[in-house]
């Protein structure tokens, strides 16, 4: 499916991919409805920021009431689900949250869009439903293991929509991004942290494990791979990896971080901010290639050149208080 013209609901528009996959359809001329998490402010999350925003259909609500959902599906020809509670930590605290948004959240779009006929459901996965890698890189046959409650809710939310696809002919398919990472993302990821604190004068930043590697890929690629999914008009049912096929340890990516502030600041490392030990994932690395011989996407952005726009976003005026450097919220 090409997105021109074609009607589209984007959930978890508020976040950090959704807004910016939003303003991606808008430029490739789609009809975008918007769903923003309801809140009594009438905030639009990072939609507010977006110059497109007066080109969207912006609909608040609640992905955990099904009857608002089956009403907001309606009419649509796509979804692009993304809505869901990803901070792992949190997930420790309040984990019957996460069931309820991620899993019974994601059962209800897809009661929803069976129920309106929608021609392509796309599901937003996680690289964490993996845990700490048993091969490098890690393809879509990779082993799951939950070693979080986030974790465990996007595997089992990744089931209902094959499971939907299978017993139903719903055509869904999934997109599993590796760690995504720019402009607008929330305060509790690990580069948002860094650049943060470094920018508010921090002479030492406070970290987690530093040791742990991640592939991490420019958000605007992220929401290019999420376009070349929908554009495959066949292998509906099946998993796709969004990624960059290399992987940096967070020690490593403080280093370059730090080089591009001009910065010396050192790490300090905070034990509120360090995950349970069986629970820490400690290597993942995408294996990209089902994707690019599919569709031949390849990601454009090397992470250098990421991160100094990711920077450039953050110097800008009123951005670093937003994020409040000095508290840690999980």
């Amino acid at each position: 499916m090409h997105p021109k013209g074609k009607r589209i609901l984007v959930t978890g528009a508020d976040g950090f991919i959704g807004s910016h996959l939003t303003e991606l359809l808008v430029r490739e001329g789609a009809l975008v409805t918007a769903l923003v998490q309801y809140n009594s402010f009438n905030n639009w999350g990072w939609l507010e920021d977006i110059p497109c925003r007066h080109d969207v259909e912006v609909v608040t609500g609640d992905i955990r009431d099904p009857h608002f959902c089956t009403m907001l599906v309606r009419n649509q020809d796509a979804v692009l689900h993304l809505a869901a509670l990803i901070p792992i930590p949190y997930s420790y605290r309040a984990p019957d949250s996460y069931v309820d948004t991620n899993v019974k959240g994601t059962l209800n779009l897809c009661q929803a869009a069976l129920a309106g006929g929608v021609q392509r459901f796309l599901h937003t996965s996680t690289s964490e439903v993996y845990g700490t890698a048993q091969y490098v890189p890690i393809d879509e046959n990779h082993p799951l293991s939950a070693q979080s409650p986030y974790s465990a809710t996007k595997i089992a939310a990744d089931a209902i929509v094959t499971s939907f696809h299978y017993s139903f002919q719903l055509p869904a398919t999934i997109v599993r991004p590796f760690n995504s990472y720019g402009p607008r993302q929330s305060a509790r990821a690990v580069i948002p942290a860094i650049i943060a604190q470094i920018a508010s004068g921090a002479t030492e930043v406070h970290l987690g494990n530093t040791t742990t590697t991640r592939d991490f890929t420019f958000v605007e690629d992220t929401c290019r791979g999420f376009l070349a999914v929908l554009g495959l008009e066949a292998m509906q049912g099946e998993v796709f990896h969004v990624g960059s096929n290399t992987e940096v340890s967070v020690g490593e990516l403080f280093a370059l971080i730090a080089s591009l502030m001009n910065s010396h600041a050192s790490i300090v490392e905070d034990p509120q901010r360090v995950r349970p030990v069986a629970s820490e994932v400690l290597r993942l690395r995408c294996d990209d290639t089902k994707l690019k011989n599919a569709t031949g996407f390849v990601p454009c952005v090397t992470l250098k050149e990421g991160l100094s726009r990711t920077i450039t976003w953050f110097s800008e005026p009123g951005r670093l208080g937003r994020y409040k450097p000095d508290i840690y919220n999980v």
